[in-house]
């Protein structure tokens, strides 16, 4: 956001030039300022967040109402483009779209309090509460409650009142989609931050120069198993039924008496990070 200003500047002096823009830069710089507004505005509203205030300063600001893929969210663009591009001397297809997009992320908020209001049902003095939007539906979230050592997940949709039934060949969409389960039948999930067994070690890997910068990013760290000297975690955030891979498996490796970072690629396959 502080540098708004200077990215719009210089997207505004290409555009110009290429465009051949009689009135220079400054014609377009309004509309390039509201270009990297909305970018910015888009990213806010992930799990993942942006970092606002960079480089001066490297925290997140993520309202965490929309899934990374959102294809509600991308469609009313679609629709408001295709319809701005038809009746292309008309303002209002583009203000009917923003209009309708803004009240999509407002009802996006309501569904996050909602499924809050669900986790907070399930917490104990001592734990904090989340929720991370889904991926299809406004309706499917996972919601956590955490404390030092653990996590606590389940999987849930707000409106679905019998669980889902999924079959090999029902595709892809009802495959990341089956998992979400009433909130009366949701499945409470534990995994913990060090793992069961030499919790030393895992504290010690977590807390090392290694994974300082995983550190940084993960909102819910989970120990996520061991091979050959090394102690692996993921951020159950981006933990979402129905995909073959995880993303984000990052770990340190013990050699020659120190801790280095490795990034896993699926269960086998491991790539040092410097």
């Amino acid at each position: 956001m502080i540098l708004l200003p200077l990215w719009s500047f210089a997207v505004a002096w290409l555009l110009s030039k290429l465009l051949r823009e009689p009135g220079g830069w400054r014609a377009l710089y309004g509309i390039t300022a509201l270009s990297v507004g909305a970018h910015i505005a888009a990213d806010v509203i992930t799990s993942y967040g942006t970092m606002v205030f960079a480089p001066f300063s490297d925290w997140r600001a993520a309202i965490g109402t929309t899934f990374i893929i959102d294809p509600w969210f991308s469609g009313i663009i679609v629709v408001g483009l295709i319809a701005s591009a038809i009746h292309y001397r008309a303002r209002w297809p583009a203000i009917g779209a923003l209009a309708v997009l803004l009240a999509y992320v407002g009802f996006q908020y309501l569904q996050r309090e909602h499924a809050l209001a669900f986790a907070a049902q399930h917490a104990r003095p001592g734990t904090h509460i989340d929720a991370q939007p889904r991926p299809v539906s406004p309706f499917n979230w996972t919601v956590f409650v955490s404390d030092d050592e653990a996590h606590e997940f389940a999987h849930i949709n707000l409106v679905r009142k019998v669980p889902r039934r999924y079959q090999p060949g029902d595709g892809f969409i009802a495959r990341v989609d089956s998992p979400y389960m009433p909130l009366d039948k949701a499945i409470w999930v534990r995994r913990t931050r060090y793992g069961e067994v030499d919790q030393p070690t895992a504290r010690e890997a977590w807390n090392s120069d290694a994974l300082g910068f995983f550190r940084w990013f993960a909102a819910q760290p989970a120990f996520d198993g061991r091979s050959e000297g090394c102690v692996w975690f993921v951020d159950l955030r981006f933990v979402t039924p129905g995909r073959d891979v995880t993303p984000f498996q990052f770990g340190a490796c013990r050699e020659s008496g120190a801790w280095h970072p490795y990034e896993r690629a699926g269960r086998a396959a491991k790539v040092l990070l410097r």
